[in-house]
């Protein structure tokens, strides 16, 4: 099974050595590099076009906020999923708007760390239910999104749901009893319809608007 190749960027060195340390243990994760700064993120992920971006917000010469869509035109395919100590709903939401798919807190346990490495590197949102809310209670706006003429279909909302859920589409395909493919064209239709850039904001735009549902 390939590895997936993760980038550690965090300014603190013991956090940083600690993270480093615990995937290292892992046969499914290597860490390709570690980053200090969000200036040298940039560079390394350039460099290395990991799968995985593990992103700390507070770090000095660029924060995570600013890092994230340098990081994005260096290396597109990368998937960033921030580390932070603080669900600071308007910087949450900003970074999401930006381009990355998961949160996670640093009071996470060690599960919850790689369960979101996984998720994120099979690009699936994994965003910790404590900072979902808190964002969606705190989002005074709602039309910042916008709407379209063109109304979701009953599966695409179906898909939509499950998305909050956070299925990835093989469970959703599972779930309707359709194809993986079929899934994705959903999926692809949900973001074009609601002008969304991924499966993060889906998820969070189906909790605000009080579409999900609990799990069978």
């Amino acid at each position: 099974m390939k590895a997936i190749r993760i980038l550690v960027a965090e300014d603190e060195s013991v956090v940083r050595d600690g993270v480093v340390a615990i995937l290292s243990f892992q046969s499914d994760m290597k860490v390709v590099a570690e980053a200090e700064d969000g200036v040298k993120a940039v560079e390394l992920a350039r460099q290395h076009k990991p799968d995985v971006v593990l992103l700390d917000m507070q770090m000095p010469r660029l924060n995570g906020l600013e890092s994230i869509p340098k990081l994005k035109e260096a290396s597109p395919k990368s998937h960033i999923l921030v580390l932070t100590s603080f669900a600071e709903s308007d910087r949450v939401y900003q970074s999401i708007k930006a381009g990355a798919l998961g949160f996670l807190l640093k009071d996470a346990t060690r599960t919850q760390l790689l369960q979101a490495i996984r998720d994120v590197a099979n690009g699936q949102a994994s965003i910790q239910p404590a900072i979902a809310m808190k964002v969606i209670n705190e989002i005074d706006h709602p039309a910042e999104i916008m709407y379209t003429a063109d109304p979701l279909t009953p599966r695409e909302l179906e898909t939509l749901k499950l998305i909050a859920r956070g299925m990835s589409n093989q469970e959703i395909a599972l779930d309707m009893v359709v194809h993986e493919r079929t899934v994705a064209k959903y999926v692809s239709g949900i973001l074009d319809k609601l002008h969304l850039a991924n499966r993060t904001q889906a998820a969070l735009y189906a909790i605000r608007e009080g579409l999900t549902e609990p799990k069978k």
